[in-house]
Parts: structure tokens; sequence; C-alpha cells
């Protein structure tokens, strides 16, 4: 049973109740009863962040092959189980953690958490089925160069992160993807998939006892590998290469009808105190149509086919990017235009209206981002796995509101200096 109960937090008007089993897994269980549904996200910490140069994309690749037969079940198999039922069931890789998540009514809960726990402890990776998803994964690396968006973020990125594992897509590399086989993932499996490296995360029609007995009792038995260094995530965490700025200029000659401009600076991992600032001044430069980059760029200078920006989650250094989509003749300008917006933070304050109407969209949208059991089971579980903690909820939003002008423009000062910045299109420059 769990050594650790009864630990609960207060999420609008839902408790979660936190514990964690013997092994080290960690449960997290919100009850929401409005509907007759559960969701639950078992997250794994590995992903692209803890992975070897030559062993790039091993993640994605393991997590396309996690369903497709255990020990016991064939893929077919746990197809059947699944469909019969109604529910769904899948996994994937993020930069910072694996998934596997699945959505049933109540009654069917217990039959679909048992098929998961023995698909995440025990898959099979049938050499057929690696073949299979390594040739569609081969296939999609290969589009995404020839696509301008694609192009440009991830030459950017390779600018940016040099050897440090961000600088991959989450797909990898063609050239190690080609050479990853089964008994690869199985080893990568054995060595990272383990309870205290799992974080379970379950909301909906349940009570939060029989949600943590019932993960006890499918997952209770897993055992911690004994390892003289201890765990393995730890060790690479230490390990990894450290991000040091280098800011350059990449040009990449493509025959299309738009230029892709993109700008990027390195900037603060989520654990950082810099991290909400980051994310309202992301918000206000380039989130929706009212955003300050589209209503300067596109509306009132008519230069974007597309304009925005983003500012990804992260537990290394992150990236603020923004970038646009423009006609080959105008990527000069477009360019000025993109550095013009962002130098601009620096130089001078928000209006008051401005900073509180970009903290409203923020936290609307924040707001809106866990509305159903899915969502709430997914960032529940996604801040637990992070380190931050279920009271990183609260924390963010407190930390949106107290936001100054002041301190938006003193962030701006500190990240925004000499971009990154990565073209792609016909050479007009």
């Amino acid at each position: 049973m769990p050594i650790h109960t009864n630990s609960t937090y207060s999420l609008h008007n839902w408790m979660v109740h936190r514990a964690v089993l013997s092994n080290g897994l960690t449960v997290l269980t919100v009850e929401n009863p409005a509907a007759d549904i559960v969701s639950a996200r078992l997250f794994v910490r590995v992903g692209r962040l803890y992975e070897s140069p030559e062993q790039s994309g091993i993640s994605h690749l393991l997590t396309a092959v996690l369903t497709k037969g255990t020990q016991r079940l064939s893929s077919q198999a746990i197809a059947e189980r699944v469909e019969s039922v109604g529910a769904n069931l899948g996994a994937d890789a993020a930069t910072d953690y694996s998934v596997l998540s699945l959505k049933t009514v109540a009654t069917d809960f217990e039959n679909i958490l048992g098929l998961s726990a023995e698909i995440l402890r025990s898959p099979s990776f049938p050499t057929p089925e690696v073949e299979l998803e390594r040739r569609l994964v081969l296939q999609g690396i290969r589009s995404m160069q020839e696509q301008p968006f694609p192009i440009a973020q991830k030459h950017l990125q390779q600018a940016m992160y040099q050897t440090h594992p961000y600088a991959v897509s989450s797909l990898g590399k063609a050239e190690t993807v080609a050479g990853l086989q089964a008994q690869d993932l199985a080893l990568h499996h054995a060595t990272y998939f383990r309870p205290d490296n799992v974080v379970v995360s379950i909301a909906g029609r349940i009570e939060p006892t029989k949600a943590i007995a019932l993960v006890d009792q499918y997952f209770g038995d897993w055992q911690v590998p004994t390892q003289a260094d201890g765990n393995p995530i730890c060790l690479l965490l230490r390990s990894r290469p450290r991000v040091i700025a280098q800011p350059q200029q990449v040009l990449t000659s493509q025959e299309s009808h738009q230029a892709i401009v993109m700008l990027g600076y390195l900037a603060a991992s989520v654990k950082d105190s810099d991290y909400a600032a980051l994310k309202l001044l992301s918000t206000y430069l380039g989130s929706g149509l009212s955003s300050r980059l589209f209503v300067e760029l596109r509306e009132k200078r008519g230069l974007a086919y597309e304009v925005s920006g983003f500012y990804p989650t992260r537990l290394d250094p992150s990236q603020f990017i923004v970038y646009i989509g423009t006609a080959p003749e105008n990527t000069a300008i477009a360019l000025a235009g993109l550095q013009q917006e962002v130098e601009r933070l620096s130089k001078v304050l928000l209006e008051p209206d401005e900073i509180q109407s970009t903290k409203n969209k923020l936290l609307g949208q924040y707001a809106l981002g866990k509305q159903t059991n899915t969502q709430i089971a997914h960032i529940l579980g996604w801040y637990e796995t992070l380190g931050l903690g279920i009271e990183f909820d609260q924390q963010f939003q407190q930390q949106v509101s107290m936001v100054s002008a002041d301190q938006a423009q003193q962030v701006a000062q500190a990240y925004f200096n000499a971009p990154y910045i990565s073209i792609v299109g016909p050479q007009t420059l």
C-alpha cells in the first residue's frame, strides 16, 4: 500500500489526492462525478531530454510501438480489448517525458487500467511492428525536410542548442532512427521505465481511495531495479551538455511562394523565477488575432501570411520564438519588423491596459486548458513529472497576476538581446 496518503490540494472545487507507493510510483487523483468518464495519464520521466546523441529519437519510436504487443497480448488483442468497451488508449513521447493515455467510462476503468499496466510494464516490441513504425518515422523526418517552417525550426534549434538533446526534433535524426532495433527499445525500456520514474494521474468519476487502491493493485508489485549508481535519470541530467549562447544567422535557400523568418532567444526553464513573465510576454506578442505581432505586422503593414510566437515549457533552458511567413520580396523588412517588436519590449513599458488584458488572456487560456477530466489529469501529472508539484497550478496563476510592467521590461532586457535567426525561402537577402 502507499507510504504517503491523504495529501490533498485544492483545485477549484475539487481536491487533488496524492499518494506515493512503496516502490516510489506517484499517484494523483481528482474525483469529478460530473460525467461518467475517467481519464488517466501514465507519465514516465524519459523523453528527448534524456536521449544520447547515438539514440536520438528512441523515445518517440518506443512509445509508437509500446501499445503494439506485450509478453502476453498481441497488437490485435490489445486493440480488440480497447475497442470492445469504446475506450481510448495511446502513447506519445514529448521533450521532457513520455506518456500512456487512457479514457473510458467509469465501469471499464479497472479493465483498461490493468491493460495499461501490462503495456507499460511488459511491452514485447515485436520486430515487424518496430520496422513498420521506424519506416513511418523516417517518412515523417523526410517530410519535415521539405516544408519551410519545420526546416526553419530545425535549423534554429540546432543553432541554439548545439550538442544538447533539445537541438533535435522529437522524431530524432534519420541516421540514428534507421539504426534502432527492437533490442535497443527493450534495453531503453528496462533502464528507464521503472516505478520511481512514473506518475499516474487520474481524473473522473472515481473515488480517490479506490483509484489509489487500483493503481497499487496493478503497479504496487513493480520492483525498482537495483543499480549501484541509482536512478539513471539523475545521472543523465547531471551529465547533459550545457547550453551556451552563441547567436547566429542561418539562411536556407528553398524555392517557395513564401519565406519563413524565425527569431529565437534562449529563455528560462519552467523552474526559473522569470517563467511567468516570459509566458506573459509571449502571449502579448504572439498569441491570437489581438496579439501585438498580428496587429502590427499583418493587419497594419500587410507583411504576414502568418505571424505568431511561442515559449515552450521546458525543464532545461527553453526558447522564446517569434516567426513570420511572408512574401519572399518582403523577407528583409519582415525580419526588421520582428526584431523591432521584440526589442520594443526592452525599451517601452507596457501600458496598464495592455498588461492587464494580456494577463486576462493568458489566465483565461490557462483556465480553459483544464476543463475536462483529460485536461486535468494531464496538467497535474505533467507538473508532478517535471518536479514542480501540484501546487504549481496555483503558484503559476499568482505569479502571472503579480507581473508588473517594470518586471516585464526587466525580463525582456535580460533575455532579448542578440537573436538567433533562421530564414528559409528564395535567396532575397
